[in-house]
C-alpha cells in the first residue's frame, strides 16, 4: 500500500513541484490550500503524514496543528519561514513532530518525511515486543502506546513518546540535546538543538507535578537531560 501524503499549501509554486516530486517517490498525495480543509482531510482521511505549511488562509498552520493534534497522531511535518523561529517552536509546542524551513529542496522534504515514517514503523515494530517500561511513577507501554504517571494515562504525542522511551531505557543517564534530537530522526540531526529542549518542555506539561520545577525529567546543566525515578 502505498504513503499517504496530505500536502497543505496554498503556494501552487510549491504544491505542484512537491506533489510531482512525491509522486515520483511512490507517495499518493493530496493537496488542500486552506486551514479549514487541512483539519476536515486531516481528520477524515487515512494519511500516514501531513505535510503543513503555518502561512494559511481561513485557519493559520499552527492552528491546524492544534486541531489536529487534539483528535490524532499522526506525524505533522510544519513549513515555516527562515526566520520564523517562533513559528517552529510554537508548531513543535502544538505536537508538530518536524519542521522544514523555506525555501526548501524537495530532497530535504523527502528526506524528512522518511524520517517521519521511520520513526513511527519502529514504533510500531517495539509495540509489538509488548515491552513495557517503569520509571519511578511512570508506566510506558509499548505494546499500546500508551503512558500512565501515578497510574493516570497521559496522551503524549509521536515525538514526545519517542523521547520518553528513550530516556526512559536508561535512567539516571543524561542525553545530550543532540542524541535526543538523532534519536527522534533515526540519523544525524542537522536542525537546532532548541527542538528538543522544546520536545522537554512538553514532556514536563504533562509527566510533572509542576513543571515549573521538575523532579522526573531533569536538566544537567551544560549536558542535557535525564529521567529519574520519582
Amino acid at each position: 500500500m502505498s504513503t499517504r501524503v496530505l500536502l497543505v499549501d496554498d503556494e501552487e509554486d510549491i504544491v505542484l513541484p512537491v506533489s510531482y516530486a512525491l509522486r515520483e517517490e511512490g507517495f499518493e498525495v493530496d493537496a488542500v490550500g486552506d486551514g479549514e480543509q487541512a483539519v476536515a482531510a486531516a481528520l477524515g482521511g487515512a494519511y500516514d503524514v501531513v505535510v503543513l505549511d503555518v502561512m494559511m488562509p481561513k485557519l493559520s498552520g499552527t492552528e491546524v496543528c492544534r486541531r489536529v493534534r487534539a483528535e490524532s497522531i499522526v506525524p505533522i511535518i510544519m513549513l515555516t519561514a527562515k526566520d520564523a523561529e517562533v513559528d517552529r517552536v510554537l508548531g513543535l509546542e502544538l505536537g508538530a513532530d518536524d519542521y522544514v524551513t523555506k525555501p526548501f529542496s524537495t530532497r530535504e522534504l523527502i528526506s524528512r518525511i522518511r524520517a517521519v515514517l521511520r520513526r513511527r514503523d519502529l514504533e510500531r515494530g517495539a509495540a509489538g515486543a509488548g515491552t513495557m517500561m517503569r520509571v519511578g511513577g511512570i508506566g510506558i507501554d509499548l505494546a499500546s502506546h500508551t503512558v500512565t504517571v501515578e497510574g493516570a494515562e497521559v496522551r503524549l504525542t509521536p515525538s514526545e513518546f519517542k523521547v520518553l522511551a528513550l530516556l526512559a531505557r536508561e535512567p539516571d543517564r543524561v542525553f545530550s540535546r543532540w542524541q535526543i534530537m538523532e534519536d527522534l530522526w533515526d540519523a544525524p540531526y542537522v536542525g537546532t538543538a532548541r527542538a528538543a529542549d522544546v520536545h522537554v518542555s512538553n514532556l514536563r506539561r504533562k509527566i510533572e507535578q509542576d513543571p515549573a520545577k521538575p523532579q522526573r525529567l531533569v536538566t544537567v546543566r551544560e549536558a542535557g537531560y535525564k529521567l529519574v525515578a520519582v
